[in-house]
């Protein structure tokens, strides 16, 4: 092959990459999660008989989704676990004490996804979750994202909801109140708005 045919050849195989990978990029956005329009729910059940339901707000972070390649999308996510609620002050007040999220130490939650399978609107997100300083795997089950369309300010804005159950003893969470008293198995719904 001479230099010519060569050096043609390369600039063709340099400009399909070149293609290929604009092509590639532009299939991917990031999405900036709204801390007023975002929030997680969580169930426990309480003395085996009842259901005590509550919420965490304050939550931050970014998605990067692929709509082309779901399992090239990611999500990291901070959530401010001072905002803990449960509508009672005293039962409040004992949650964010060290006998559970101890927030004088761990203000907050963190969530870094590993993987995403699936495809928009049945999508399973597996992470790394921090809760009171430990560090364990969880699975979401995410619905989402929504068709974006533009939001009050004339941004984009689409949305997410993922379900997940998480056990307290993973985590030592609440280690000194066993399942008599509090059920092991923390029910959670997350609903996320976020924009670009």
């Amino acid at each position: 092959m001479n230099r010519r045919l060569f050096t043609a050849a390369l600039s063709a195989l340099l400009l399909t990459g070149v293609g290929a990978f604009a092509q590639t990029s532009a299939s991917t956005s990031t999405w900036t999660i709204d801390s007023n329009h975002a929030q997680v729910n969580f169930a426990i059940k309480h003395g085996g008989v009842s259901t005590v339901r509550g919420s965490i707000s304050g939550v931050t972070g970014e998605v990067v989704w692929d709509d082309k390649n779901p399992s090239n999308s990611s999500v990291q996510a901070t959530i401010n676990a001072t905002t803990v609620t449960t509508n009672n002050d005293k039962r409040d007040g004992h949650l964010k004490s060290p006998d559970f999220f101890n927030v004088e130490k761990f203000p907050t939650l963190t969530f870094k996804s590993t993987s995403v399978t699936g495809a928009a609107g049945s999508l399973k997100v597996v992470g790394d979750l921090t809760l009171a300083g430990v560090t364990k795997s969880v699975t979401l089950d995410v619905d989402g994202p929504t068709a974006p369309q533009k939001g009050q300010g004339g941004k984009l804005v689409t949305g997410f909801s993922a379900t997940g159950t998480l056990k307290r003893s993973d985590f030592n969470f609440g280690s000194k109140f066993g399942s008599p008293i509090l059920g092991d198995d923390v029910k959670f719904t997350i609903d996320v708005e976020a924009s670009k």
